[in-house]
């Protein structure tokens, strides 16, 4: 488990605030409907919001990151997650999918779509088109019940949605070029995606 304040970084020339770092907690916190205590976005236009309260990353790709990048450094928390999951990955887990996680209960929401503050984390700009491009994306949840999590709790899948719309589908569905009317139709049914991912791209 991973949370983080924002900060002020130089990019490019820039001074940007950006809530992206991320460093591990050992004790249990407070999950609320924004987010965890201790963790805050710095821009809530494209981060954060009930839809966004918290990210999923799942430890296993880290692996193909460090094949990717030999010789850097890679923490849980990299991709700026503040869960880090094992057993969860986006062929498996669905939007609207629900699970408990501690005394939390979570509905997963959304793929990530990387920014450019995924560049400053990794200080390259590459890895957002590879990010995307990998489907290692991660998820989003929205917070349905606040409560106390703490690392290595487990996550426990209360219902599955009934569209089985999964987040490595979602991803695809994004992407330029992907038609797939019946792939659309499914999202679409979806209660908890949002809006702007139930739109042809």
């Amino acid at each position: 488990m991973n949370v983080g304040e924002p900060r002020e970084v130089t990019w490019l020339g820039k001074t940007v605030m950006t809530g992206i770092f991320k460093d591990p907690v050992g004790s249990p916190v407070m999950l609320r409907t924004m987010n965890l205590d201790g963790d805050a976005q710095a821009d809530l236009s494209v981060h954060g919001g009930a839809a966004k309260a918290v990210y999923a990353y799942p430890e296993e790709h880290y692996g193909f990151w460090r094949g990717e990048f030999p010789g850097m450094e890679l923490p849980p928390g990299m991709f700026g997650e503040n869960f880090t999951t094992t057993g969860l990955t986006e062929e498996t887990v669905h939007a609207g999918d629900r699970f408990r996680m501690g005394e939390a209960e979570v509905i997963v929401t959304q793929p990530r779509l990387p920014c450019f503050k995924l560049g400053i984390k990794f200080r390259r700009n590459d890895i957002i088109r590879r990010f995307l491009q990998s489907g290692r994306t991660g998820f989003y949840m929205a917070v349905l019940r606040g409560g106390m999590v703490g690392a290595g709790d487990s996550v426990e899948l209360l219902s599955a949605d009934p569209q089985s719309v999964s987040i490595a589908e979602l991803v695809r569905l994004h992407l330029p070029g992907t038609i797939d009317p019946d792939l659309l139709r499914r999202a679409r049914k979806v209660e908890a995606l949002p809006e702007s991912w139930k739109k042809s791209p």
